[in-house]
């Protein structure tokens, strides 16, 4: 088995055994698969891609192709223990009502994204006064799937809006830990496990 990205690995860390999780935006299927192996979760992912979704069902996951912008309405309330969103919140459309959906299906929701606040990306705007290519962000400005820039401090400021509580968040510059403190300007990636309040 391939070594998870460095914010799947929190996240499967924290997931616990025999868990139901529904996956959305689940790419391959390599969370999925190392939870199923690992943790014996019952897993079910959500993919736009179709041929992620045949590499994932190759691999004996259950994975239907679906938008996280249109689908999650039909899933019912509290039907998961987790529900996860991995580098998918800022691609899609409406990020605000994905995550309503999130917390309403998982009990718990885990939530990953790139930190467009970390201090690069400032200093190539403020500098180069052009969008910045990184290895966490390779796209140029017209092919990329990011459509929403979201900070962390912008995610917190939303949870709190939203009354959504913060049950742990986890900070990584590459792959390594960040500390908290000013993980807005430090931190490349956030990992945030959420319930509804």
């Amino acid at each position: 088995m391939t070594a998870l990205r460095p914010d799947l690995a929190i996240i499967a860390c924290e997931v616990r055994e025999a868990a139901r999780v529904l996956d959305v935006g689940c790419g391959d299927g390599q969370l999925m698969a190392a939870l199923r192996d690992t943790k014996n979760v019952d897993a079910r992912g959500l993919e736009l891609d179709a041929r992620d979704v045949a590499t994932a069902v190759s691999r004996g996951l259950s994975v239907i192709q679906g938008d996280a912008d249109t689908d999650l309405a039909a899933y019912p309330d509290g039907s998961f223990d987790y529900a996860i969103l991995s580098q998918t919140l800022q691609t899609t459309k409406r990020p605000d009502l994905v995550l309503d959906h999130l917390v309403r299906i998982g009990r718990e929701a885990f939530v990953s994204f790139p930190n467009f606040a970390h201090w690069r990306i400032r200093f190539a705007h403020m500098f180069g006064g052009r969008m910045p290519i990184t290895e966490q962000l390779p796209h140029r400005w017209y092919d990329s799937p990011n459509i929403h820039h979201v900070t962390i401090d912008d995610f917190r400021s939303f949870l709190h809006d939203r009354h959504i509580q913060i049950e742990g968040q986890w900070f990584l510059s590459g792959n390594k830990p960040r500390n908290e403190r000013f993980a807005n300007l430090l931190a490349q990636h956030a990992v945030f496990q959420l319930r509804r309040k």
